[in-house]
């Protein structure tokens, strides 16, 4: 009897993490979230395992001049449940565009990533700025086309 090849399974060791970063100036939101949920889950690598964590690291800046289609500035709400009755909050996207353009792109991409602890875990590599410093100039990231 002829046995089959074992199928390899990487772990988070088996991996070597690199860092991205994406100037958001001038993009549409959708379309870098996209991008960057698939680098933090990993899908790009040949390596992919879908119950590991073989992403890389994504440094976003230029968060506030992240750009939407249509009336979407004006129309666009986020909400969410403060847990009590009658607790619904909604918040205008342009409001929020103005006072934490972070949060813009980070409900964005956790929109995309897995509801669990494996995304959660994804989540943190995720590091997003207002302007064009940011303090991961160490880890020498590498700009991600878009």
């Amino acid at each position: 009897m002829q046995s089959s090849p074992k199928t390899k399974f990487f772990t988070i060791h088996d991996n070597e993490r690199k860092w991205f970063l994406v100037d958001a100036e001038g993009k549409t939101l959708g379309r870098i979230a996209s991008q960057v949920a698939k680098i933090l889950r990993g899908k790009h690598k040949p390596t992919f395992t879908p119950n590991s964590d073989s992403g890389d690291f994504v440094v976003v800046v230029n968060a506030e001049k992240v750009q939407v289609t249509g009336k979407r500035v004006e129309l666009k709400e986020l909400f969410h449940n403060t847990g009590y009755p009658g607790g619904a909050r909604f918040e205008s996207f342009s409001d929020l565009l103005k006072t934490r353009p972070e949060y813009v792109i980070e409900h964005a991409v956790k929109g995309m990533i897995p509801k669990n602890r494996l995304g959660r875990q994804i989540g943190k590599k995720l590091k997003v700025y207002r302007g064009t410093s940011h303090p991961h100039q160490a880890q020498q990231p590498e700009p991600l086309p878009l």
